[in-house]
């Protein structure tokens, strides 16, 4: 019957916001253990994308399972579809951010260390892009969506000055290479975040509209 079929579509909806939430979190925990140098924070980190990983798993059986079962079309196959692709990406959010409490592990001992203050700046960034695509997805609004695609550009800058900074900063510490590349890897695991929070927003926008917005197509339309 559609109310049961409504039922599951709402409790598939539930489990990818749970899961959404958790991965929101790990970044900034990821973030905030290595700007404090906490390493048993960083264990949480490990700890919570354990949980991430079970979402994954269980969110793509309950979707597999409703498609077997409803054989659904039209806009509830674009929303299963999607679906799926949707929690790779949010799985590989907590991927990086176990990536980013690595660095925080291997280098708390540091005594030498560059400005963050970019690396803060890009983790904002990139959670705002995160939970704006979860809204957009919540709310079935596109246009939502399409404002988290314009924001990447500014994490892009981001990462390329954090970049030249850090060069600089290493060209005049030679001493303490390593510990400007652990803020370096850092740098680029947020870039990748802000990539996956811009797969989510292009997911919406084929959920809503069926248009493929994948490499730019149709971007502003």
């Amino acid at each position: 019957m559609r109310s049961d079929f409504e039922l599951e579509l709402r409790e598939l909806r539930g489990h990818l916001l749970a899961m959404g939430a958790r991965c929101e979190r790990v970044v900034g925990d990821a973030v905030t253990s290595f700007v404090r140098r906490d390493r048993a924070m960083a264990e949480r980190v490990f700890e919570l994308d354990r949980r991430i990983d079970r979402d994954e798993m269980e969110i793509d059986e309950l979707t597999i399972g409703i498609m077997a079962l409803r054989q659904p079309v039209g806009e509830d196959l674009r929303f299963l579809a999607a679906t799926l692709k949707f929690v790779t990406d949010l799985e590989r959010i907590g991927d990086e951010a176990v990536n980013i409490a690595e660095r925080a592990r291997d280098t708390a001992s540091d005594d030498a260390r560059p400005s963050i203050a970019e690396i803060e700046r890009m983790s904002v960034i990139a959670r705002e892009m995160l939970r704006a695509s979860l809204d957009a997805f919540v709310e079935g609004d596109p246009s939502g969506a399409r404002r988290v695609l314009s924001r990447d550009d500014e994490v892009d800058e981001l990462y390329g000055r954090t970049l030249r900074a850090l060069f600089a900063w290493m060209s005049e510490h030679p001493e303490a290479i390593a510990s400007a590349q652990a803020v370096v890897s850092v740098a680029r695991y947020l870039e990748r975040v802000a990539d996956h929070a811009t797969n989510l927003a292009e997911q919406v926008v084929f959920m809503i509209e069926g248009r493929d917005v994948r490499h730019g197509r149709a971007r502003s339309e």
